[in-house]
């Protein structure tokens, strides 16, 4: 090139003597720049896919060049997302291509000090051989004298990352071979949920989806950072701020969410209830509530029995309280005259003592019943007793205001740090746009859940927005954020030990029960419930196919039986006491990722053997080589038997099949590529296990393998990987009749056997033969509602109870929002969704006084899962801990509890005190003041929960390089803190270290008349990976919700001392120091 050629491709000449003297165009690049191409331009093919990282379900589009994954954008075609991802959904491609990721099977044997390459078939073949041994040695037939069939040798944790179809799977394999013990990070993120607005609702899901909130004109957010948890799906609340609405945002931390929002609320961390309880009260002491709404669609004016005393009666309990086993008889709390039952746990328990079978039995344990179905169970044909006035004293209406009165301004910043001012506000938006023409939403995620008293602050929210009427309309509902793309479908589909799928129930161990009386004691006489048994034989037919028939109970006695709550806690506990031998790890990461990582570490290291699936050599694989403990000298690897197998797992680029998003959606995600070496799916994984399981019990004559003989496992292979057809599992899934032929809705579904259906919420799914959570079609040829995208759940409908959209008479209760009306002159209910209730049942229609399930519903029942067809203010029966949500203090806090000095913490919440998990003092209990800061936890942008999917990315890693501890001026100079130095975080679990983020966005706040500092720990490191830190789960104690088994890490205390942390046996001695200082030994540090 000549000297004129290239000063006239030098980009300087060519804007200087070219129409683009700014730079702005092509004038400012260079030949190389202008030879550059997109890697897209290049692509043979483009597959239609889902981001694999938090639940907002954004669409994806992977770019494919001879048979390799080239790049991963956003499809602008979604109406979830419409083109956005986030940091992590647009480093997708390092996370599916990386060379982080593992390729080969990898064996450690007992005591071993490393790895061994193993062949993936002979592996298989390994873990087959385990299963069936340590079943065999562990077998249950009774318990106690009760009928249990099950193993406890066994346990599985994992589920949330994975499809739909590999969950299904999993339950169902597992649930065949007698284990119970089955989990995945549902439980300790997001179960309170399914307990709170199950019990209050009738349904575990959120109410609304994300898209709609552009309608709200008024958004609170609270116990969640929305904006940068979920930031694509935070588009819809910019877009119904552009149109005008008010978005409030309650939380710790000033966030980007704050900054965004019209109002930020610093609030203690662990005070919610006693905020939202005041809101309550400013609602009903003022009248703002929706008087129409919550007469009609409420259980404001039935009466509750005389029995009945509320925590202002009895100092801070409610009757039928036993303080020993720390749990409610909920007989008193029942509406006047009727029983109203639990849904699960203590219901199926009852079974002894209705029909006279206790044989003088111990009784178990509750389960975590209010994660079933959420209904309140069966409860007497008649109509309860009500008032229309609701001025009877026992009306559910006056008890909620004598509840609440004493939750006032004053109480809020007493108990909360919240100034009267900034809590009156809040007050006044939610009220003023809340009613007829205008609606308001709520969404929250596991700042709320992840509490002793989780359940209890969904409860909240939902009865204020019943009282608000703001439940089943546009622009209002309650939006759980939920952090992984099918942690609703883990949900749904259970990996979980309590329910089966569709939140049916899982048997607990009697002397004496049939399926006939288990479905009696479950099923309620009102609604969709009272089809339970056509629901629970449709699955069991799933399940054992031509085995199930009339004459064995449809197989009921296949089903292995509980004895209390199998959780992932109780579950680390028998691993520590030598109960639990195998463990499967599928997609989780318990080693950081779980309260009091140190116990999980513990627990694995007493297993016989260890499966971990995942993409990379997590902690959860590598504890036993360079685990804290091998550095503390607790643990030294030639000590551990543990024999471990580490599978590579697939990404969601490499596997077909379905997520269930925040937003109860099923989208389909399709396998661009093949998976390289031994890399392979959970469900192929689950399927040939399984098939290796039952030929090797093939020709047993004992009956404890019956179930597994009668399996259905016939699942069509595909691929030269023999990758089982994942569109062939969700057909399960949707179900069948007679002819073979698939299911529209779950309406069609029979208690005769003659359905097979896999989850009967999920039945329509492969309506017609179709995969309806396959369909496409663009947002931008629908309107919002995008019923032609993906399918939701239940029937494809996308806002949940929206029969409470209109009026009692059918009509909208204003045009502004109409949404779902009565077509008189069609006979049908009809509008911009699917009807969430019968579609010719007339608004004025009332039932037969002898009619029973959804016949039974009036035109004007819109909660068409509850027994009563009502929204649930107050809740007679389902939940562990009350009918009411009430002010508690953590199990770990500063204070004693303002409104009961006598009862600090819920009476009913779950401890398991033993050395490794003692609690702190609290309150004015001496040795407080050795742990006086307020802890919290939450989530990056940049990482994603325990880190497996984020820390071995160099580009997330490059953007959040280091664990910190984010902390106000004040506490730092309190401390000697220097921004940028090390702290050391110390609780009487563990000891942590952390670089020091010293900001504005964390406040001191005045409770109790003093001052309380707070602490935020983000919760995504661990010691592997690109970038490495210590885990924040190290100084969380197990303290459960009674409910929902959910541990309690969003508001704990700690003390913090400048410097790192000790090394070696001097950390173990720090963290001993520090509780011999508060007086906690083997004697204390229990309650």
């Amino acid at each position: 090139m000549g000297s004129r050629k290239r000063i006239r491709s030098w980009p300087v000449y060519r804007q200087l003597t070219g129409s683009d003297p700014l730079g702005r165009g092509r004038a400012a690049m260079s030949a190389h720049s202008e030879a550059l191409r997109p890697r897209t331009d290049s692509a043979d093919r483009v597959v239609q896919s889902v981001c694999p990282y938090c639940a907002v379900g954004c669409g994806q589009q992977v770019y494919v060049k001879d048979d390799r994954v080239v790049q991963i954008e956003g499809d602008p075609d979604s109406p979830v997302s419409r083109g956005r991802l986030c940091p992590k959904g647009s480093a997708t491609l390092q996370l599916t291509t990386g060379s982080a990721r593992r390729h080969q099977v990898l064996y450690r044997a007992p005591h071993a000090s490393e790895w061994e390459p193993l062949d993936l078939e002979t592996a298989m073949d390994m873990v087959a051989d385990r299963v069936v041994e340590t079943r065999r040695r562990t077998w249950e037939w009774q318990h106690e004298g009760l009928r249990t069939a099950r193993t406890l040798g066994i346990a599985s944790l994992g589920g949330a990352t994975l499809d739909n179809e590999e969950n299904y799977l999993i339950k169902k394999l597992l649930t065949a071979l007698g284990v119970i013990q089955v989990e995945n990070q549902a439980r300790v993120c997001h179960s309170s949920t399914v307990a709170g607005l199950g019990s209050s609702f009738g349904r575990g899901g959120a109410t609304t989806f994300m898209q709609d909130l552009q309608h709200s004109d008024c958004i609170v957010i609270q116990g969640s950072n929305f904006a940068e948890a979920h930031p694509v799906g935070f588009q819809w609340v910019m877009e119904a701020k552009a149109r005008g609405a008010r978005v409030i945002h309650v939380d710790p931390r000033f966030t980007r969410t704050s900054a965004l929002a019209d109002q930020h609320v610093p609030i203690r961390a662990g005070s919610d209830i006693a905020f939202l309880g005041a809101v309550i009260n400013h609602v009903l002491t003022e009248e703002k509530d929706f008087r129409e709404y919550v007469l009609a669609y409420t259980n404001a004016a039935t009466l509750v029995s005389e029995d009945f005393r509320d925590t202002e009666d009895l100092d801070g309990v409610f009757s039928g309280l036993d303080p020993e086993q720390h749990h409610y008889d909920p007989v008193s709390w029942q509406y006047a005259g009727k029983e109203v039952q639990q849904p699960t746990g203590e219901v199926d328990e009852q079974y002894e003592r209705r029909t006279g079978h206790d044989d003088g039995q111990v009784r178990t344990s509750a389960a975590g019943g209010a994660e079933a179905h959420g209904s309140g169970g069966a409860q007497e044909k008649a109509a309860p007793e009500r008032d229309e006035t609701l001025r009877h004293p026992r009306c559910v209406y006056q008890i909620l205001k004598r509840h609440y009165a004493r939750y006032t301004p004053e109480l809020v910043e007493e108990v909360c740090g919240v100034p009267r001012e900034a809590f009156s506000a809040v007050c006044d938006a939610l009220t003023a746009n809340s009613g007829r023409e205008r609606t308001s939403a709520f969404v929250y995620a596991v700042g709320w859940t992840q509490h002793s008293v989780g359940s209890q602050y969904i409860r909240a929210a939902s009865v204020l927005q019943l009282l608000l009427g703001n439940i089943g309309r546009p622009g209002g509902g309650i939006q759980a954020l939920r952090g992984h793309a099918s942690i609703q479908g883990s949900s749904d589909i259970p990996t979980l030990f309590n329910l089966l799928p569709g939140y049916l129930p899982m048997p607990h161990a009697h002397a004496h029960e049939d399926l006939d009386a288990f479905i009696a004691a479950s099923r309620t006489d009102k609604g969709f419930w009272g089809e339970m048994r056509a629901y629970f034989v449709s699955l069991l037919k799933a399940y054992f196919g031509d085995a199930a028939t009339p004459d064995n109970d449809f197989c009921f006695d296949h089903l292995p039986r509980l004895t209390g709550s199998h959780s992932t806690y109780e579950t680390v506990l028998a691993q520590l006491d030598g109960v639990c031998k195998g463990y499967f790890l599928m997609g989780e990461n318990p080693a950081v990722g779980s309260a009091n990582t140190r116990l999980q570490r513990l627990g694995m290291a007493n297993l016989e053997w260890l499966v971990v699936r995942d993409f990379s050599l997590i902690e959860s694989a590598t504890w036993w080589q360079d685990g804290p403990e091998i550095e503390s000298g607790e643990l030294r690897t030639e000590d551990i038997a543990t024999e471990v197998f580490f599978f590579p797992a697939a990404s969601h680029t490499e596997k077909s099949g379905s997520f269930t998003n925040t937003n109860r959606w099923l989208q389909w995600h399709h396998a661009a590529v093949e998976p390289q070496g031994d890399a392979r799916s959970d469900l192929w994984f689950m399927y040939h296990l399984g098939r290796r399981v039952k030929e090797k019990l093939a020709a047993s004559t004992d009956p404890m393998d019956r179930p597994v003989q009668d399996l259905t496992w016939d699942y069509p292979e595909e691929g030269p990987l023999r990758e089982p057809v994942a569109a062939a599992v969700l057909a399960e899934i949707n179900g069948h009749g007679r002819d073979g032929g698939p299911l529209s809705s779950y309406t069609e579904l029979k208690d005769d056997g003659s359905t097979r259906c896999g989850c009967w919420i999920y039945c329509g799914v492969f309506a017609d033969g179709v995969n309806q959570a396959a369909r496409r079609k663009p947002h931008t040829e629908q309107d919002w509602v995008a019923a032609q995208w993906g399918w939701a759940w239940p029937a494809n409908r996308r806002i949940l109870y929206n029969r409470a959209a209109a009026a009692p008479d059918g009509t909208p209760w204003s045009e502004r929002k109409a949404y779902v009306w009565w077509d008189a002159p069609q006979g049908r209910w009809t509008g911009y969704d699917v009807p969430d209730f019968i579609p010719d049942r007339a608004p004025d229609h009332v039932p037969a006084p002898d009619a029973t399930g959804p016949d039974a519903l009036r035109g004007d029942d819109p909660f068409i899962m509850q027994a009563d067809g009502k929204g649930w203010l107050y809740v007679p029966a389902g939940l562990e801990d009350g009918p009411l949500p009430t002010h508690y203090e953590p199990q770990d806090s500063p204070f004693g509890n303002a409104l009961y000095p006598s009862q600090a913490r819920s009476p009913a919440r779950r401890l398991h005190p033993r050395e490794g998990n003692r609690y702190h003092p609290s309150g004015n209990e001496p040795g407080a003041d050795v742990y006086p800061y307020v802890i919290t936890t939450y989530r990056l942008t940049e990482h994603f929960t325990a880190g497996g999917m984020s820390r071995w990315s160099p580009y997330l890693s490059e953007l959040q390089p280091e664990f910190f501890c984010e902390l106000s001026p004040q506490l730092a100079a309190e401390r000697g803190l220097e921004h940028g130095g090390w702290a050391t975080i110390i609780t009487a679990r563990n000891a942590i270290e952390a670089r020091v983020m010293v900001t504005e966005r964390l406040r001191p706040l005045t409770v109790h008349g003093r001052t309380v500092h707070q602490i935020g720990l983000p919760f995504h490191w661990g010691p592997n990976g690109v970038v490495t830190g210590d885990a924040a789960n190290e100084l969380v104690a197990i303290a459960l919700d009674p409910n929902s088994h959910i541990q309690e890490d969003k508001a704990l205390t700690a003390d913090i001392i400048a410097g790192r942390r000790p090394r070696g046996p001097d950390l173990p001695e720090l963290v001993a120091d520090h509780r011999r200082k508060a007086g906690i030994d083997e004697t204390t540090g229990t309650e």
